[in-house]
Protein backbone atom coordinates (compact mmCIF):
# COMPACT_ATOMS: atom_id res chain seq x y z
CA UNK A 1 0.00 0.00 0.00
CA UNK A 2 1.24 3.31 -1.19
CA UNK A 3 0.95 5.83 1.64
CA UNK A 4 -0.11 9.53 1.21
CA UNK A 5 3.13 10.69 2.45
CA UNK A 6 4.93 8.92 -0.25
CA UNK A 7 2.14 9.86 -2.98
CA UNK A 8 2.94 13.82 -1.90
CA UNK A 9 6.71 13.39 -1.80
CA UNK A 10 6.55 12.01 -5.42
CA UNK A 11 4.50 14.66 -6.52
CA UNK A 12 6.57 17.71 -4.91
CA UNK A 13 9.73 16.26 -6.73
CA UNK A 14 8.25 16.06 -10.26
CA UNK A 15 6.91 19.53 -9.72
CA UNK A 16 10.19 20.37 -8.87
CA UNK A 17 11.77 19.03 -11.29
CA UNK A 18 8.81 20.89 -14.31
CA UNK A 19 8.33 24.04 -12.22
CA UNK A 20 11.29 24.71 -9.85
CA UNK A 21 13.49 24.66 -12.98
CA UNK A 22 11.59 26.58 -15.45
CA UNK A 23 11.43 29.30 -12.96
CA UNK A 24 15.12 28.96 -11.53
CA UNK A 25 15.41 29.97 -15.29
CA UNK A 26 12.97 33.06 -15.35
CA UNK A 27 14.14 34.31 -11.71
CA UNK A 28 16.71 37.15 -12.38
CA UNK A 29 19.96 36.36 -10.04
CA UNK A 30 19.87 38.43 -6.60
CA UNK A 31 22.25 41.40 -5.50
CA UNK A 32 24.65 40.77 -2.78
CA UNK A 33 23.48 43.86 -0.48
CA UNK A 34 26.46 43.67 2.43
CA UNK A 35 24.31 45.47 5.31
CA UNK A 36 25.97 46.18 8.68
CA UNK A 37 27.56 43.68 10.64
CA UNK A 38 24.60 42.83 12.99
CA UNK A 39 22.55 40.20 12.31
CA UNK A 40 18.94 40.23 13.73
CA UNK A 41 17.36 37.46 11.34
CA UNK A 42 18.19 34.01 10.17
CA UNK A 43 15.64 32.34 7.98
CA UNK A 44 16.86 28.77 6.93
CA UNK A 45 15.05 26.61 4.62
CA UNK A 46 14.95 22.52 5.28
CA UNK A 47 12.75 20.86 3.27
CA UNK A 48 12.93 17.02 2.91
CA UNK A 49 12.79 14.38 6.42
CA UNK A 50 13.82 14.21 9.82
CA UNK A 51 17.30 12.84 9.12
CA UNK A 52 18.50 16.12 7.32
CA UNK A 53 16.93 17.88 10.04
CA UNK A 54 18.97 16.22 12.96
CA UNK A 55 21.77 16.50 11.01
CA UNK A 56 21.41 20.12 10.32
CA UNK A 57 21.82 20.69 14.29
CA UNK A 58 25.72 21.22 14.77
CA UNK A 59 25.78 24.22 12.28
CA UNK A 60 22.40 25.62 13.88
CA UNK A 61 23.99 25.55 17.27
CA UNK A 62 27.06 27.02 15.79
CA UNK A 63 24.86 29.52 13.82
CA UNK A 64 23.12 30.17 17.13
CA UNK A 65 26.58 30.79 19.53
CA UNK A 66 27.95 33.29 16.89
CA UNK A 67 24.62 35.78 16.82
CA UNK A 68 23.43 35.32 20.18
CA UNK A 69 20.66 38.10 19.53
CA UNK A 70 19.51 36.86 16.32
CA UNK A 71 16.25 35.29 15.53
CA UNK A 72 16.08 31.63 13.43
CA UNK A 73 13.47 30.97 11.48
CA UNK A 74 13.41 27.61 10.11
CA UNK A 75 11.17 26.74 6.86
CA UNK A 76 10.28 23.12 7.55
CA UNK A 77 7.40 20.88 6.43
CA UNK A 78 4.98 19.04 8.14
CA UNK A 79 6.92 15.96 8.00
CA UNK A 80 10.29 16.95 9.49
CA UNK A 81 9.29 20.15 11.48
CA UNK A 82 9.18 18.23 14.91
CA UNK A 83 13.21 17.59 14.94
CA UNK A 84 13.87 21.32 14.99
CA UNK A 85 12.22 20.98 18.60
CA UNK A 86 15.59 19.06 19.82
CA UNK A 87 17.63 22.14 18.82
CA UNK A 88 17.48 25.09 21.13
CA UNK A 89 18.99 27.35 18.79
CA UNK A 90 16.16 27.40 16.37
CA UNK A 91 13.37 30.53 17.60
CA UNK A 92 10.69 29.60 14.92
CA UNK A 93 9.30 26.48 13.20
CA UNK A 94 7.06 27.21 10.00
CA UNK A 95 5.93 24.92 7.38
CA UNK A 96 6.26 25.68 3.32
CA UNK A 97 3.17 23.01 3.01
CA UNK A 98 1.10 25.04 5.21
CA UNK A 99 0.12 28.13 2.99
CA UNK A 100 -0.98 30.77 5.29
CA UNK A 101 2.97 29.92 7.60
CA UNK A 102 4.67 29.90 3.54
CA UNK A 103 3.02 33.59 3.05
CA UNK A 104 4.50 34.95 6.48
CA UNK A 105 7.99 34.23 5.48
CA UNK A 106 7.46 35.43 1.67
CA UNK A 107 6.23 38.58 3.27
CA UNK A 108 8.94 38.68 6.00
CA UNK A 109 12.20 40.33 5.32
CA UNK A 110 15.63 38.67 7.39
CA UNK A 111 19.15 39.51 7.14
CA UNK A 112 20.47 36.30 5.70
CA UNK A 113 18.60 33.39 3.95
CA UNK A 114 20.40 29.56 4.24
CA UNK A 115 18.83 27.43 1.78
CA UNK A 116 20.34 23.87 3.08
CA UNK A 117 18.47 21.55 0.55
CA UNK A 118 21.07 19.98 -1.51
CA UNK A 119 19.46 19.69 -5.06
CA UNK A 120 15.78 20.33 -5.70
CA UNK A 121 15.21 24.00 -7.30
CA UNK A 122 11.55 25.15 -5.45
CA UNK A 123 13.84 25.68 -1.85
CA UNK A 124 16.52 27.95 -4.08
CA UNK A 125 13.19 30.06 -5.16
CA UNK A 126 11.53 30.83 -2.60
CA UNK A 127 14.96 31.70 -1.18
CA UNK A 128 14.80 34.20 -4.42
CA UNK A 129 11.34 35.74 -3.18
CA UNK A 130 12.36 36.09 0.51
CA UNK A 131 13.52 39.46 0.96
CA UNK A 132 17.44 39.28 2.14
CA UNK A 133 20.83 40.94 1.20
CA UNK A 134 22.73 37.53 1.96
CA UNK A 135 21.48 34.01 0.36
CA UNK A 136 23.57 31.09 0.63
CA UNK A 137 22.81 27.52 -0.94
CA UNK A 138 24.76 24.42 -2.49
CA UNK A 139 25.91 24.82 -5.70
CA UNK A 140 24.48 21.42 -7.49
CA UNK A 141 22.67 22.67 -10.42
CA UNK A 142 21.30 26.21 -12.00
CA UNK A 143 19.39 26.24 -8.85
CA UNK A 144 22.77 27.91 -7.86
CA UNK A 145 22.17 31.82 -9.50
CA UNK A 146 19.65 31.81 -7.25
CA UNK A 147 22.08 32.71 -4.60
CA UNK A 148 24.48 35.37 -3.28
CA UNK A 149 27.13 32.86 -2.03
CA UNK A 150 27.15 29.41 -3.31
CA UNK A 151 29.33 26.52 -1.67
CA UNK A 152 30.21 23.34 -3.56
CA UNK A 153 28.61 19.92 -2.65
CA UNK A 154 30.42 16.66 -2.24
CA UNK A 155 28.89 12.90 -1.82
CA UNK A 156 31.93 11.84 0.06
CA UNK A 157 31.69 14.40 3.15
CA UNK A 158 29.71 13.83 6.27
CA UNK A 159 26.43 15.61 5.81
CA UNK A 160 26.81 17.40 9.30
CA UNK A 161 30.27 18.97 7.65
CA UNK A 162 28.87 19.45 4.52
CA UNK A 163 26.01 21.45 6.43
CA UNK A 164 28.85 23.48 8.71
CA UNK A 165 30.77 24.02 5.20
CA UNK A 166 27.73 25.69 3.60
CA UNK A 167 27.80 28.51 6.64
CA UNK A 168 31.42 28.78 6.46
CA UNK A 169 31.05 32.03 4.84
CA UNK A 170 28.91 34.06 7.42
CA UNK A 171 31.51 32.87 10.14
CA UNK A 172 30.19 29.09 11.43
CA UNK A 173 33.16 26.96 12.12
CA UNK A 174 34.18 23.79 10.05
CA UNK A 175 34.69 22.05 13.07
CA UNK A 176 32.81 19.44 14.26
CA UNK A 177 33.61 16.50 17.65
CA UNK A 178 31.53 13.43 16.46
CA UNK A 179 32.04 12.76 20.47
CA UNK A 180 29.30 15.27 21.68
CA UNK A 181 25.99 15.06 21.46
CA UNK A 182 24.41 18.01 19.43
CA UNK A 183 20.43 17.71 20.39
CA UNK A 184 18.54 18.64 23.30
CA UNK A 185 15.54 16.44 24.69
CA UNK A 186 12.93 18.89 26.15
CA UNK A 187 12.77 19.26 29.91
CA UNK A 188 9.57 16.75 30.05
CA UNK A 189 10.36 14.10 27.51
CA UNK A 190 11.59 11.31 29.97
CA UNK A 191 8.78 12.10 32.45
CA UNK A 192 5.99 11.22 29.47
CA UNK A 193 7.30 8.52 28.38
CA UNK A 194 8.79 6.97 32.13
CA UNK A 195 5.32 4.96 32.27
CA UNK A 196 6.28 2.97 29.48
CA UNK A 197 9.89 2.22 31.34
CA UNK A 198 8.95 1.82 34.59
CA UNK A 199 8.83 -2.13 34.93
CA UNK A 200 11.79 -2.36 32.47
CA UNK A 201 14.76 -4.20 33.69
CA UNK A 202 18.11 -2.33 32.25
CA UNK A 203 19.94 -1.66 30.71
CA UNK A 204 17.98 -2.40 27.56
CA UNK A 205 19.02 -1.90 23.73
CA UNK A 206 16.40 0.04 21.49
CA UNK A 207 15.33 -1.65 17.48
CA UNK A 208 14.06 0.87 14.75
CA UNK A 209 13.17 -1.54 12.35
CA UNK A 210 11.53 0.86 9.80
CA UNK A 211 13.28 3.39 6.88
CA UNK A 212 11.65 5.84 4.28
CA UNK A 213 11.70 3.63 1.44
CA UNK A 214 11.49 -0.17 1.55
CA UNK A 215 15.33 -0.63 0.26
CA UNK A 216 16.75 0.58 3.45
CA UNK A 217 14.26 -1.74 5.72
CA UNK A 218 16.85 -4.61 6.45
CA UNK A 219 13.55 -7.10 7.07
CA UNK A 220 11.05 -8.69 10.07
CA UNK A 221 12.87 -12.18 9.76
CA UNK A 222 16.62 -10.89 10.26
CA UNK A 223 15.77 -8.49 13.22
CA UNK A 224 13.38 -10.98 14.80
CA UNK A 225 16.13 -13.35 14.54
CA UNK A 226 18.61 -10.60 15.87
CA UNK A 227 15.72 -9.99 18.80
CA UNK A 228 16.11 -14.04 19.58
CA UNK A 229 19.96 -13.64 20.11
CA UNK A 230 20.04 -11.15 22.16
CA UNK A 231 17.23 -12.56 24.26
CA UNK A 232 19.06 -15.21 24.70
CA UNK A 233 21.85 -13.33 26.48
CA UNK A 234 19.14 -11.79 29.00
CA UNK A 235 19.31 -8.46 27.09
CA UNK A 236 15.68 -6.94 26.62
CA UNK A 237 15.23 -4.94 23.46
CA UNK A 238 12.64 -2.29 22.79
CA UNK A 239 11.13 -1.46 18.97
CA UNK A 240 10.71 1.91 18.45
CA UNK A 241 8.86 3.77 15.24
CA UNK A 242 5.73 5.52 13.76
CA UNK A 243 2.42 4.23 13.58
CA UNK A 244 3.22 2.80 10.31
CA UNK A 245 6.07 0.35 12.23
CA UNK A 246 3.22 -0.78 14.44
CA UNK A 247 2.69 -4.26 12.64
CA UNK A 248 6.34 -4.72 12.12
CA UNK A 249 7.39 -4.41 15.50
CA UNK A 250 4.90 -7.01 16.46
CA UNK A 251 5.89 -9.53 13.75
CA UNK A 252 9.68 -9.21 14.93
CA UNK A 253 9.24 -9.19 18.53
CA UNK A 254 6.43 -12.19 18.81
CA UNK A 255 6.95 -15.11 21.01
CA UNK A 256 9.79 -13.23 22.70
CA UNK A 257 10.28 -10.84 25.97
CA UNK A 258 10.85 -7.87 23.49
CA UNK A 259 8.71 -4.83 24.16
CA UNK A 260 6.77 -2.78 21.08
CA UNK A 261 6.83 0.89 21.49
CA UNK A 262 6.27 1.79 18.01
CA UNK A 263 3.24 4.55 17.34
CA UNK A 264 3.28 4.78 21.36
CA UNK A 265 5.04 8.25 21.22
CA UNK A 266 5.99 11.37 19.55
CA UNK A 267 9.64 11.77 17.99
CA UNK A 268 11.18 13.68 21.20
CA UNK A 269 9.13 10.71 23.07
CA UNK A 270 11.41 8.18 20.94
CA UNK A 271 14.25 10.18 21.99
CA UNK A 272 14.00 9.72 25.31
CA UNK A 273 13.21 6.23 25.09
CA UNK A 274 16.56 6.40 23.18
CA UNK A 275 18.61 8.47 25.28
CA UNK A 276 17.51 5.73 28.26
CA UNK A 277 18.76 2.88 26.34
CA UNK A 278 22.65 1.31 26.42
CA UNK A 279 22.63 1.42 22.38
CA UNK A 280 20.14 1.62 18.97
CA UNK A 281 20.38 -1.10 16.41
CA UNK A 282 18.81 0.89 13.03
CA UNK A 283 19.33 0.80 9.07
CA UNK A 284 19.85 4.25 7.60
CA UNK A 285 17.13 6.30 8.79
CA UNK A 286 16.03 9.48 10.62
CA UNK A 287 16.09 7.12 14.12
CA UNK A 288 19.65 6.53 13.17
CA UNK A 289 20.72 9.99 13.39
CA UNK A 290 18.61 10.63 16.60
CA UNK A 291 20.30 8.43 18.75
CA UNK A 292 23.55 9.93 17.19
CA UNK A 293 22.62 13.10 18.27
CA UNK A 294 21.57 12.39 21.97
CA UNK A 295 25.48 10.98 21.91
CA UNK A 296 23.85 7.09 22.04
CA UNK A 297 26.20 4.10 20.87
CA UNK A 298 24.65 2.50 17.65
CA UNK A 299 24.87 -0.42 15.26
CA UNK A 300 23.62 1.05 12.24
CA UNK A 301 23.08 -1.29 8.48
CA UNK A 302 23.38 0.47 5.10
CA UNK A 303 23.06 -0.30 1.45
CA UNK A 304 21.98 2.03 -0.78
CA UNK A 305 22.70 5.19 1.02
CA UNK A 306 26.26 6.30 0.87
CA UNK A 307 28.05 5.66 4.16
CA UNK A 308 30.50 8.00 3.78
CA UNK A 309 27.74 10.68 3.75
CA UNK A 310 25.15 9.60 6.63
CA UNK A 311 26.70 6.78 8.20
CA UNK A 312 28.04 8.09 12.15
CA UNK A 313 31.37 8.71 13.02
CA UNK A 314 33.78 7.97 16.10
CA UNK A 315 34.10 4.69 17.42
CA UNK A 316 30.71 4.16 19.66
CA UNK A 317 29.08 3.40 16.94
CA UNK A 318 29.67 0.13 14.56
CA UNK A 319 28.52 0.53 10.84
CA UNK A 320 27.41 -2.79 8.80
CA UNK A 321 28.29 -1.90 4.40
CA UNK A 322 28.88 -4.26 1.92
CA UNK A 323 31.22 -3.11 -0.40
CA UNK A 324 28.82 -4.18 -3.49
CA UNK A 325 29.95 -2.78 -7.49
CA UNK A 326 25.81 -1.51 -7.31
CA UNK A 327 26.08 -0.07 -4.15
CA UNK A 328 25.59 2.30 -2.62
CA UNK A 329 22.62 4.11 -5.15
CA UNK A 330 21.34 6.58 -4.13
CA UNK A 331 22.38 9.76 -5.28
CA UNK A 332 20.67 13.07 -3.63
CA UNK A 333 17.18 11.34 -1.86
CA UNK A 334 16.66 9.17 -5.15
CA UNK A 335 17.06 5.57 -4.90
CA UNK A 336 16.81 3.79 -8.90
CA UNK A 337 14.65 0.18 -8.57
CA UNK A 338 16.88 -2.71 -7.67
CA UNK A 339 17.38 -5.47 -9.67
CA UNK A 340 19.45 -7.72 -7.08
CA UNK A 341 16.75 -7.30 -4.10
CA UNK A 342 18.87 -5.43 -2.71
CA UNK A 343 21.67 -7.93 -1.87
CA UNK A 344 23.67 -4.81 -0.39
CA UNK A 345 21.39 -5.35 3.03
CA UNK A 346 20.61 -8.97 2.69
CA UNK A 347 24.10 -10.22 2.89
CA UNK A 348 24.21 -8.32 6.13
CA UNK A 349 23.85 -11.27 8.59
CA UNK A 350 21.55 -11.26 11.76
CA UNK A 351 25.05 -12.89 13.89
CA UNK A 352 27.36 -10.53 12.55
CA UNK A 353 24.85 -7.59 13.55
CA UNK A 354 24.86 -9.49 16.81
CA UNK A 355 28.18 -9.77 17.47
CA UNK A 356 28.79 -5.61 16.66
CA UNK A 357 25.83 -5.20 19.44
CA UNK A 358 27.46 -7.61 21.50
CA UNK A 359 30.87 -5.63 21.33
CA UNK A 360 29.78 -2.21 22.46
CA UNK A 361 26.63 -3.66 24.85
CA UNK A 362 30.24 -5.37 26.71
CA UNK A 363 32.43 -2.24 26.00
CA UNK A 364 30.08 0.67 27.77
CA UNK A 365 29.65 -2.27 30.65
CA UNK A 366 32.76 -1.43 31.67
Amino acid sequence: MISLSAVKISFLKRADALLGKALVGLLSPPIFAAGSNSVATILIIRPGGIGDALLLAPALNQLGKLFTDASITVLAERRNASAFKLIPAVTRILCYDKPTELLTILRSSFDIVIDTEQWHRLSAVIARFVRSGIKLGYDTNERSRLYTHKVAYSHDEYEVISFLDLMKSVGVSPEFDPFLPFLTLPDRSLADVEIYLSGLSRPFITLFPGASIPERRWGVSRFRKLVMLLAEQGITTVVVGGPQDILTGKEIISGTSAINLAGRTSLDGTAAIISSSALLISGDSGVLHLAVGLGVPTVSLFGPGISKKWAPRSGRHKVHVKTLSCSPCTQFGYTPHCNFKVRCLAEISPEEVYTSVIALWEFNSR
